[in-house]
């Protein structure tokens, strides 16, 4: 397959449909980076907890110069491991990959994904790692505020049932204590937070291409999307 030149790929979408397990592969195959952004908001969402800070508090407009304060101290940034060859995300230079799927980093990230300061951040960071094209990139505005002008844009969705089983087993598979009805609830939840915040909303792209996986296989998924990359290579 014809590589040349590089194009940058977005896989926007709703929690536990895929995305990341969908761009992780995609990025493998194609040799690209993959940047998996949602893990980005967990990490800051986990400095908060880890320090104590009141996430709700930073929604005032009076601490916004404390929420800057903070931003400041947190780096961000992804180191291959090379057992699995993917890419962790790192803070502050200690690989967190498993500490951010906990539920209580899944309970509060919505809400830290609402702030502005936050978002400009973590976007100016992502822009930066896709500025040299061939990266592949899930979340929730890759497609529609991060790179707007990605030569593919892919737009993911499932059935809720079918998100909450799958969440379900990923964090039982990983000793993560927690219930099916718990992890459906706070995808209910994550799913209006995502999509009625102000700042950068979960929205389909009108050039997005939308993939329902709810009963394709992991497999399915992937060739999907190649035969779009091919298509968008002609």
């Amino acid at each position: 397959m014809n590589l040349e030149p590089k194009l940058t790929i977005a896989v926007d979408g709703y929690s536990s449909c895929g995305k990341s397990t969908l761009a992780k592969t995609l990025a493998k195959e194609l040799g690209y980076l993959f940047v998996d952004s949602g893990a980005m908001y967990r990490a800051v969402t986990l400095y908060f907890l880890e320090h104590k800070i009141s996430i709700s508090s930073l929604q005032t407009d009076s601490n916004k110069e404390l929420l800057n304060t903070y931003l400041d101290k947190i780096t961000i940034n992804f180191e291959k491991n090379t057992d699995t060859n993917s890419y962790e995300v790192c803070l502050n230079g200690r690989n967190v990959e498993k500490e951010i799927r906990q539920m209580d980093v899944s309970l509060n990230v919505s809400t830290v994904s609402t702030l502005k300061e936050v978002r400009q951040k973590l976007v100016a960071i992502q822009q930066e790692l896709g500025k040299n094209k061939g990266v592949v990139m899930d979340g929730r505005d890759i497609g529609t505020v991060v790179f707007p002008d990605a030569e593919l844009k892919i737009f993911m969705t499932a059935d809720i049932d079918e998100r909450a089983r799958r969440r379900f087993k990923e964090l039982t598979d990983k000793n993560i204590a927690t219930t099916l009805e718990e992890v459906k609830e706070n995808l209910r939840q994550r799913d209006y937070d995502d999509t009625h915040r102000n700042e950068s909303p979960l929205l389909q792209a009108k050039d997005a291409i939308v993939l329902d996986n709810t009963i394709l296989s992991q497999k399915e998924s992937l060739e999907f999307v190649l035969e779009l990359f091919v298509e968008r290579r002609v």
